[in-house]
């Protein structure tokens, strides 16, 4: 009797965790990979599973897991995966206990990224084994056979997912025991520093030995079950992995395909046995040509096209232009467009209506402030009108970033902006930096309670767990101040005469000094239930536009005047009452209703 049900990418992986007997999940939130441990909270406990405070510590916390004997989860979107290889790159040296899977989610297309980088490299630099999964099947049947395959072999074990498998959704057939926790005991910890310890003496030997698993992984990847050959014509040999396998079936049914599951390391055997059937091989793949290097490698010859592959998010239309390409078939016509499709209007992304960080990105740009940003909601504020941030890298670099340009010679006023979750995940050293070597930055920290842009997950100042649970909630002014950090002010984020009066005063005090501009996420505090919605006076309107000025979705065009030009409205259905607009108009054309939201 089989058990099917109708699971994402990352659904899946949370039941494969589950049947497969993990004991310990830890991970950052980071689309697209947040909703694997969003899942494995939802068995009540029976993984111990946390919001780490960033993902070197994720790692860190999985692990000691594995150390300890116990089957660890480790997961992050594919940036993350950067913070974590400290430990990861010795770890590999270690060699597991207990099972250790890495999940890192890649984002061609940068839906929701930064950058675009194909961590299948990373995974191969820290010699671990990496498996592709195509679906949610795969997804499942991958994560849940990992641990066993890192506890046999003592490595490291990397499933590399993409957006498109983490969030598509497809029938998953759990198997008979799908639906049951996995039985796995832990390990008994045996004390053998010579083996855990990774000081040079010891990493020596380590390193040798890391070499005799390489060797023996290889014999492992040649009999993966995630590997086959699927019959078709001669003509044409496709090589391919992950979700390009399932272009690939699309547009080149009746060709033959070796598909790639188990990819790190190549079974190269079956990769030559595959490529002496075909007369001419083609490496299909998303993002980097990391297939193509190792299959050329393995002294397959590869035929090569000028069709782009190696940037953005596939899709059928550009591997039918590969087709096109190698087989010399005109493109299909591409299908008309309804006029009303063509005529939709584009929504820029904005703030949220009654956001909170909107009061303190119209502020700086007011006192013309130079912006370094970070990630989050917040990097929103570099959108017209706004129009407030300079720059964006990654997680925790805007204090660093504005302390670099201080010492460049940068002069006038600098703030750098960061969010309360990222200030914990990676900005308390940045800040502590400014303050040991003398700087002069003000860092403003957003600090909404939640940590907003991926859904609204606990952090250190929400005082809840991954799980619900009661815990501290840590103070971020206090925690300047422990830093050493003298001018230290809590500002309500919707009062802006107080955020002007404050802002100015610390953008030119030439020390370090920490604004936290307080102010709950709307969505995440359920405040659009209830909420007082403001209106416009019409009579009261000038048109002067400075409502419009700060980029809030509920303003919009009203009622033509008598002048010709158009008063402000507020969409009641978006507007929560944060007041805002009210105090920016000088008019007093716009007030509170004084009526609730039902």
């Amino acid at each position: 009797m089989s058990n099917k049900v109708f699971l994402s990418g990352n659904e899946a992986i949370a039941r494969a965790a589950y049947a497969a007997g993990c004991s310990v999940a830890s991970a950052y939130p980071g689309t697209p990979s947040t909703e694997i441990l969003e899942n494995i909270a939802k068995f009540k406990g029976e993984i111990d599973c946390e919001w780490s405070v960033n993902e070197k510590v994720a790692m860190e916390i999985g692990i000691g897991a594995s150390i300890a004997g116990a089957r660890a989860l480790v997961c992050m979107k594919h940036v993350g995966l950067n913070v974590a290889m400290d430990p990861l790159m010795t770890y590999t040296f270690v060699g597991t206990s207990g099972g250790l899977v890495i999940v890192s989610a890649d984002d061609p297309g940068m839906h929701s990224s930064q950058n675009e980088q194909d961590n299948r490299t990373l995974g191969k630099f820290a010699h671990c084994i990496e498996l592709e999964p195509s679906d949610s099947q795969e997804a499942y049947d991958m994560v849940r056979g990992a641990w066993e395959l890192s506890e046999r072999t003592g490595a490291i074990v990397m499933v590399r997912m993409t957006t498109r498998t983490s969030h598509s959704a497809s029938l998953v057939d759990l198997g008979e025991d799908g639906l049951k926790r996995g039985a796995v005991e832990v390990k008994p910890y045996v004390k053998n520093p010579r083996r855990t310890v990774a000081v040079p003496a010891n990493a020596r030997e380590m390193r040798f030995a890391l070499e005799d698993r390489n060797r023996r992984l290889l014999e492992e990847s040649e009999k993966s079950p995630f590997n086959r050959i699927e019959d078709g014509r001669s003509e044409l040999g496709i090589i391919t992995s992950a979700v390009a396998y399932e272009y690939v079936k699309e547009v080149f049914p009746e060709y033959r395909i070796l598909k790639l599951g188990f990819t790190n390391p190549l079974p190269v055997r079956l990769v030559r046995e595959f490529a002496a059937s075909v007369k001419r091989v083609v490496v299909v793949e998303e993002l980097d040509p990391v297939l193509c290097n190792a299959v050329r490698l393995a002294g397959v010859d590869v035929t090569p096209y000028k069709t782009e592959l190696r940037m953005m998010e596939l899709n059928v239309s550009r591997i039918r232009a590969l087709r096109a390409e190698l087989l010399g078939e005109a493109l299909p016509a591409a299908p008309v467009q309804p006029v009303e499709a063509q005529s939709l209007p584009s929504r820029p992304p904005t703030l949220c209506a009654g956001c909170s960080h909107r009061g303190v990105f119209y502020t700086l740009s007011k006192l013309k402030t130079t912006v370094c940003g970070d990630i989050g909601c917040y990097t929103l504020g570099v959108v017209p009108p706004l129009s407030s941030m300079d720059t964006t890298i990654c997680m925790g670099a805007s204090i660093g970033n504005a302390f670099g340009m201080r010492k460049a010679g940068f002069k006038g006023r600098l703030a750098a902006v960061i969010g309360d979750s990222t200030f914990f995940h990676s900005g308390m050293t940045g800040l502590l930096d400014v303050v040991y070597n003398k700087g002069a930055v003000t860092v403003v920290v957003l600090d909404n309670r939640i940590t907003g842009m991926t859904g609204h997950q606990q952090n250190p100042g929400s005082g809840k767990t991954l799980l619900g649970e009661e815990t501290v909630q840590t103070d971020i002014a206090e925690v300047a101040r422990g830093l050493g950090v003298k001018r230290v002010h809590t500002v309500n984020a919707y009062d802006l005469v107080e955020l002007e009066r404050v802002l100015s005063e610390e953008l030119d005090c030439n020390e370090p000094s920490v604004v936290v501009a307080y102010g709950p996420c709307v969505i995440a505090a359920k405040k659009l239930a209830g909420a007082i919605p403001h209106a416009v006076d019409p009579s009261k309107c000038k048109t002067c536009g400075a409502c419009f000025r700060l980029g809030c979705p509920s303003i919009v065009r009203g009622e033509r005047l008598a002048n010709g030009r158009y008063a402000s409205r507020i969409a009641p259905a978006a507007c929560i009452g944060c007041g805002l607009c009210s105090q920016v108009c000088k008019f007093g054309a716009i007030a509170s209703t004084g009526v609730p939201k039902a």
